[in-house]
C-alpha cells in the first residue's frame, strides 16, 4: 500500500495530480483526468457522483485508503478525491493496485 501512496506523491511533485472535489470534477469534465481515486470513507453522495461521472466518460476509477492517507500522500490535510492527469502515473498506480489485490 505504501508503494501506491509513494507513486501518488511522486505524481503530485511532478504536477500531475488534481485534488479536491471541485478540481477533480472539472478535470473529469474536460477529459484531463485519466484515473480518479476516491477515499473509502468519502460520503456515499461523493462516491455515487464520481462513479457516475467516470462511468459516463469511461475514466478509470479506484477506491483507495481513507481521506487522511490520500491527503498525506500528496502533502495536504485530507482529500476525498484525487485525479491523476498523466498516463504513465495512472498506469503505474493501476498496476500497483493490481499487485496488491
Amino acid at each position: 500500500m505504501n508503494n501506491i501512496f509513494s507513486m501518488i506523491g511522486l505524481a503530485m511533485k511532478a504536477g500531475k495530480v488534481l485534488s479536491g472535489e471541485f478540481s477533480v470534477e472539472t478535470g473529469i469534465k474536460n477529459s484531463s483526468v485519466l484515473l480518479c481515486i476516491i477515499a473509502s470513507d468519502a460520503s456515499d453522495n461523493t462516491k455515487k457522483k464520481f462513479t457516475n461521472m467516470c462511468a459516463y466518460r469511461q475514466i478509470k476509477m479506484i477506491t483507495l485508503g481513507d481521506k487522511i492517507s490520500l491527503g498525506k500522500a500528496i502533502g495536504k490535510e485530507y482529500r476525498a478525491t484525487i485525479g491523476i492527469v498523466d498516463e504513465g502515473f495512472a498506469n503505474a498506480i493501476l498496476s500497483k493496485v493490481g499487485e496488491q489485490a
